[in-house]
């Protein structure tokens, strides 16, 4: 899928505002998959493909089999959702054999010491329970019955269920996300990773990242900018899991903002287990805004080459290339000074054997080239905020040793500043969301009208992520 020139300039000043994707210290035998709907079937195509990277386990919220469209979007509307025709499962088995023997996906022998966690509501009226049961099925020709959990008696609709957030359990509407008073994220950890610590409540210490896919992407159905969840854990030295959280059709933030990445229950039980969360995106080029499970962009779809496949890959890659500390001293006597209404100056002790160092504003490094000395101005700061900062010191094999203590500032001058933009815009810059075609302001939830180009409104932010409608003084 080729991307035409004034899709590209958007594409590319979308990415420019995002920061890289963090590099850190990850156990590559922790890493999982989940997804929902078009997420659920890609959840399914990354576990099988590359079995060997997500050998610990995946889940799927109504998806279905690896390769059950068999590359037809009638199989894929037909008998892999509504099952409306025998899904031929033993052939899909038979399939993802052949194709493990020739090297386009990784051996099967990955798959057997998986863990698995499927989930099919009862009013489930867009991938129906049909479908699920031949995806466990599927499964058990290659996972140990005992690996598998199949929860198949929430009356949900098709949505991703959370226990307190979302529309009624039994709706089938944007944003996909209903209160069905079952927390399934926890429930899906819990059988990926084993028992958990308890979940954070109110607001999270973490870092939420919008990250740059266009490194590992262009095109393809892909957005520009994707989503991480870091939590505090991983970012002061600790070595962290990853789980990749697919969303599902007409669910990327292009369509219903951060509903997805902030409102599903994944962060919440990630900040207290050290789980990093990564949640790929999917952009408005994309049919319905799904990942590819029938073939709409590449033949090569469900093969680790398939372009979206092969770019999630590479993704988690490097997101868990981060080297282990060195032997450094973390940076000690880190403080903040010098404050204006857009930068901060952060200072730190000299560390004898140290090449330069890392500062790093909360789970994102702010700096590009090392920094030499023992100080660093951090800009594009926003006015009246509070901002926390780390520095690591890096030896002569680039090697970083653990974060210092953490140092806090706050930036003068006023939070508030206005943008006036259209519904539609607004959403996409983050300062509001949508939900059943209604646009609201982040923070004070006021309703801001119908969800679309056409609508302008002026917004004036009062705090971090905090908007009203109306204007500055």
């Amino acid at each position: 899928m080729q991307v035409p020139a004034a899709l590209a300039a958007v594409v590319l000043a979308t990415a420019a505002h995002s920061a890289p994707l963090p590099q850190l210290a990850l156990d590559p035998a922790e890493t999982t998959v989940s997804g929902l709907s078009s997420g659920g079937f890609m959840a399914v195509q990354l576990h099988v493909a590359f079995s060997a990277t997500f050998r610990k386990g995946a889940a799927t919220v109504a998806g279905g089999p690896f390769y059950c469209a068999e590359g037809s979007i009638v199989n894929a509307t037909g008998r892999c959702m509504r099952h409306d025709s025998a899904i031929p499962v033993a052939r899909l088995v038979d399939t993802t054999r052949s194709w493990a023997a020739a090297g386009s996906i990784d051996p099967v022998s990955h798959l057997a010491a998986s863990k698995v966690y499927l989930f099919s509501g009862t009013r489930d009226s867009t991938v129906t329970q049909p479908v699920m049961n031949d995806l466990l099925a599927y499964y058990r020709a290659f996972v140990p019955t005992a690996g598998i959990v199949y929860r198949n008696d929430v009356a949900a609709e098709h949505a991703m269920v959370t226990d307190d957030r979302g529309n009624a359990c039994s709706l089938k509407a944007p944003p996909y996300i209903n209160d069905c008073d079952f927390d399934l994220a926890g429930a899906l950890l819990a059988q990926l990773y084993g028992p958990l610590n308890a979940r954070t409540e109110g607001s999270l210490p973490g870092s939420f990242i919008e990250v740059d896919q266009t490194p590992f992407v262009t095109g393809h159905g892909m957005a520009a900018t994707g989503w991480i969840y870091v939590p505090q854990a991983c970012t002061a030295g600790a070595t962290c899991r990853l789980h990749v959280a697919l969303h599902g059709c007409q669910q990327n933030a292009a369509t219903v903002g951060q509903q997805f990445v902030r409102d599903t229950g994944y962060n919440r039980w990630a900040d207290t287990n050290r789980i990093v969360v990564l949640y790929p995106q999917t952009s408005t080029a994309a049919i319905n805004g799904c990942w590819d499970w029938w073939g709409y962009d590449s033949v090569d779809y469900a093969r680790k080459i398939g372009p979206q496949m092969a770019a999630i890959k590479a993704m988690v890659d490097s997101v868990g290339s981060g080297a282990p500390p060195s032997s450094l001293p973390a940076p000690a006597g880190v403080g903040t000074s010098g404050a204006t209404d857009t930068s901060m100056v952060i200072s730190w002790s000299a560390v004898n054997g140290a090449s330069g160092y890392d500062v790093y504003r909360g789970a994102a490094k702010a700096n590009g080239a090392l920094v030499a000395g023992t100080q660093f101005t951090d800009t594009g700061l926003a006015p009246g905020t509070t901002y926390t900062w780390t520095v690591r010191a890096v030896d002569a094999n680039g090697t970083a040793s653990p974060p210092s203590a953490p140092a806090s500032g706050t930036t003068t001058g006023s939070t508030a500043a206005c943008f006036t933009a259209s519904n539609y815009a607004h959403t996409i810059a983050g300062r509001a969301h949508a939900s059943f075609g209604i646009t609201y302001a982040n923070g004070s939830n006021q309703n801001m009208g119908l969800w679309t180009v056409f609508t302008v409104r002026t917004l004036r932010r009062i705090g971090p992520n905090h908007y009203v409608i109306g204007t500055c003084p």
